[in-house]
């Protein structure tokens, strides 16, 4: 097994892909909805190793009832998070691009959002990304009519029957009017006096890696949400950098480079991830190797008869030979080793004693597989 110092390009390697799962399931829970609950696991997960260290049996047992059913809890609580990280890693693995709006759709786009916010039509329009939208969208019509300005104005006139739901802008083609998308719970973002629009969008940019555009009719603003953040733009320039931004985060080149910057972004996450990921591989692999190992255990002196006094005990420590795991034999600490001696002969005047291998104590993982020296001579006073 390789050591520290003993490290091939396979095992930086190893490394370096297990740092990136890491890294993923860390950019994962900074991005889950549910992440105080799975703070609150983590909370519970170290109570238990408290109570298992202090040996509080009750709160022991009633924990491991607990985690008994903690994995039917996670695929509850987090079904929407795993069922998009799944589909995230699905359409990466089939390299699936997302339907990229044509130049003139996209000034067309602009332009009729700005005329709708100018004359306080609400509207909400989503520009879908790599995720898959149809188990979040209900109702609505289907269209699969080709984009333009006149269309889409039509469609949030008062007069159409799906005014107040959302079109599904897909490339150059408005697939869908009237939907209705997942409402956001998230208050702090929306505020108190933001409308059920804002919050469908915002519940669309949580679940999914969509681009919603939000008028609203009282004010007259549009708005923004995308990966779960909601913002208000002020100008026609500011929507289409917003449009720009989305887009190029698809594209294979310059998507790319807003990867890297994204991770170089977290730079910190990215360090915690390849220390996790290095103690990890010392632990399992060059730690999981089994060797042996010489310590100089203590005597330890028991059931000595009354009116008897130790004065000494020679050797006071012997050398013993254990077998194990790398990891195990050197995380066994000092105290959890001994060689007991029963002393209780010394009444019949028994001084030396034979040292055996089922005299030796230490955790159940390490195994004694020889003594040096086989005696020890214990000095006696008779008080």
């Amino acid at each position: 097994m390789p050591t520290l110092g003993e490290m091939r390009l396979v095992d930086l390697l190893d490394i370096l892909f297990v740092a990136t799962l890491i890294w993923l399931a860390i950019a994962w829970f900074r991005n889950s909805r549910a992440r105080l609950a799975l703070l609150g696991l983590a909370a519970l997960a170290a109570l238990f190793g408290v109570a298992q260290t202090l040996q509080l049996q009750l709160t022991t047992l009633v924990l491991q009832g607990f985690f008994a059913v903690v994995a039917v809890m996670l695929v509850v609580v987090f079904q929407d998070d795993l069922r998009r990280l799944f589909e995230g890693i699905a359409v990466w693995g089939l390299r699936r691009n997302a339907p990229k709006p044509p130049p003139d759709v996209e000034d067309s786009l602009v332009s009729a959002m700005m005329k709708l916010a100018e004359g306080r039509v609400g509207a909400l329009v989503v520009l879908p990304g790599r995720e898959p939208l149809g188990r979040h969208l209900e109702g609505g019509m289907h269209l699969d009519g080709r984009f333009s300005e006149p269309l889409l104005l039509s469609l949030f006139d008062a007069a159409s029957p799906g005014h107040d739901g959302a079109i599904l802008v897909r490339a150059n083609k408005i697939i869908r009017f009237g939907a209705h998308l997942p409402l956001s719970n998230d208050r702090t973002q929306l505020g108190p006096h933001v409308g059920t629009r804002h919050a469908a969008a915002l519940g669309l940019a949580e679940r999914s890696d969509a681009l919603c555009l939000v008028v609203s009719e009282e004010r007259g603003e549009i708005s923004v949400a995308r990966g779960g953040e909601i913002k208000t733009v002020e100008s026609a320039d500011a929507l289409r950098a917003e449009i720009d931004a989305f887009v190029a985060r698809f594209d294979r080149t310059t998507g790319t480079r807003s990867a890297l910057s994204r991770i170089g972004g977290s730079w910190r996450e990215a360090l915690l991830a390849l220390g996790l990921a290095a103690v990890l591989w010392y632990i399992a692999i060059p730690g999981g190797a089994r060797e042996t190992v010489d310590r100089r255990v203590p005597i330890v002196v028991e059931n000595l008869p009354e009116g008897y006094r130790l004065v000494s005990v020679s050797p006071a420590d012997v050398a013993v030979r254990f077998e194990g795991r790398r990891r195990d034999l050197y995380m066994a600490s000092a105290t959890e080793l001994a060689v007991e001696v029963d002393a209780l002969l010394v009444q019949l005047g028994r001084r030396t004693f034979s040292l055996s291998l089922d005299q030796v104590k230490s955790p159940e993982e390490v195994r004694a597989v020889s003594i040096e020296p086989a005696q020890v001579k214990l000095s006696i006073k008779q008080d």
